[in-house]
């Protein structure tokens, strides 16, 4: 399940990652043509210093005069280099000198452009310029004027300007992020308190949620508490009512039963009166428990019921040769009413006791599942007869036993089927390796 704050992270961080993102190309598509203008610029002025120094050489080409231009045209592979070139006669730099590259053809007279080429391993940008002088002695003829500069400095810098980019905004959405992080851990803390004193009210260590929650909030956790504190009371003068109830109902059992003459139809009577009785106690208690795992209520260990009832089932079938083995997970706990569970351990038990030759065992633990609330496996067998197959979905039918001729209502195992439903739980009815009949059941627990 994500976390509100995640949530709400991812929802800030996509945004900000794509306006970064557009940001970075933005600018770095601004930094690289003013990159461009600037290589336009650095050919323009030495295109002009070129031209303005060019002069006629007595072979009848064109030459600058000495000392007139940049010093690098005079260093080799400096990167800035120069051509002037006729149809008859071609002047190169010094610069130029050991470099395999082609200025490119003549252009007639009027026409510029601007170009790139290769020079050995060197990528440069060459502007070329056509133009015809009027005092040109050796006659009317156009000279084509080419500068080229190296881009290797500029793509340097591009790609520095580039890291240092990528590692700025790198660094500001990181701190960012762990600012809107801290941010949003402060402005969520009362959620996070919430969400924790709920888990605790799961988990029966408190009755209510606490205050002093904002304004946004308080409303939620006095509300809630009010639900608690009423389902609770609601469910506590249910079953005193209840528990009044049933008194009052099993009293004029008991005197009818008492006031009945010997035998023969009395005794019809007196089953019926018995039914009676058995059928009102498992209806209050069914009742009783209508609240199922309330919030709020405390975890009842698993192993003191159940010691309790083996102690008492001991006694009560003491005539048998009985062992009721033990094997429960330590702190296996159970959330919610101890009246349930022990009801529904002890109608499980004694049916396994009622039925077995000699041997009863109780396994309870965790199915493992890592949640508020695990599930509780709990699992009886016993040494018996066992339940047919037929028999194992009738027999949790009030009123229904697998055998009539065993003392008893019919009611134990429809009351935990009832007990089981009230917590979401489960219940199956499978043979034993000890050969009897296994029930288990999944209760929520902990």
């Amino acid at each position: 399940m994500h976390s509100l704050s995640r949530r709400l992270l991812i929802s800030v961080s996509v945004p900000l990652a794509l306006f970064f993102g557009v940001m970075m190309v933005v600018l770095d598509t601004g930094f690289r043509a003013l990159s461009e203008r600037s290589v336009e610029e650095v050919l323009d002025r030495q295109m002009v210093a070129l031209i303005a120094a060019a002069e006629p050489q007595p072979n009848g080409g064109y030459a600058p005069a000495p000392n007139r231009l940049d010093p690098r045209l005079e260093t080799p592979r400096s990167g800035l280099y120069a051509q002037i070139r006729s149809p008859l006669h071609e002047w190169r730099s010094p610069s130029t000198a050991g470099l395999r590259g082609d200025f490119g053809a003549l252009l007639t007279r009027g026409q510029r452009n601007l170009a790139y080429a290769t020079f050995g391993y060197d990528r440069v940008a060459i502007e070329s310029r056509a133009i015809q002088f009027e005092d040109d002695p050796n006659g009317t003829r156009a000279l084509t004027f080419r500068v080229a500069v190296s881009l290797s400095p500029y793509e340097q810098q591009l790609w520095r300007f580039r890291q240092e980019l990528i590692g700025w905004f790198i660094g500001l959405m990181l701190a960012l992020l762990v600012t809107l992080a801290a941010l949003l851990r402060w402005v969520l803390a009362p959620l996070r308190r919430m969400e924790r004193e709920i888990h605790e009210v799961e988990e029966g260590r408190s009755e209510t949620l606490g205050s002093g929650y904002p304004r946004e909030l308080s409303g939620v956790a006095s509300n809630l508490n009010a639900l608690l504190v009423g389902e609770r009371k609601r469910v506590a003068r249910y079953r005193d009512t209840l528990g009044n109830l049933a008194h009052s109902l099993k009293t004029p059992l008991a005197v009818m039963r008492s006031s009945l003459p010997g035998a023969g139809a009395a005794d019809t009577v007196c089953g019926e009166i018995d039914r009676m009785s058995g059928i009102i106690e498992h209806q209050l208690k069914r009742a009783a428990a209508s609240g199922g795992a309330l919030l709020g209520a405390a975890p009842v260990e698993v192993e003191q019921v159940a010691t309790e009832l083996r102690m008492a089932l001991l006694r009560v079938y003491a005539g048998k040769d009985l062992i009721i083995e033990l094997a429960l997970a330590p702190g296996a706990q159970f959330i919610g009413d101890r009246g349930d569970l022990t009801e529904l351990l002890g109608n499980l038990l004694d049916n396994a006791c009622k039925w077995c030759r000699s041997r009863v065992r109780l396994t309870a633990g965790s199915d493992g599942a890592m949640q508020v609330r695990e599930r509780l496996s709990l699992t009886i067998e016993d040494d018996g007869p066992g339940i047919s197959a037929a028999d194992r979905a009738r027999v949790l039918e009030r009123g229904v036993r697998a055998d009539a001729s065993v003392p008893g209502h019919g009611l134990g195992l429809a009351m935990v089927r009832d007990t089981v439903d009230l917590y979401g739980g489960q219940l199956m009815i499978d043979r034993s390796p000890l050969g009897g009949a296994r029930v288990a059941v999944r209760l929520s627990g902990r």
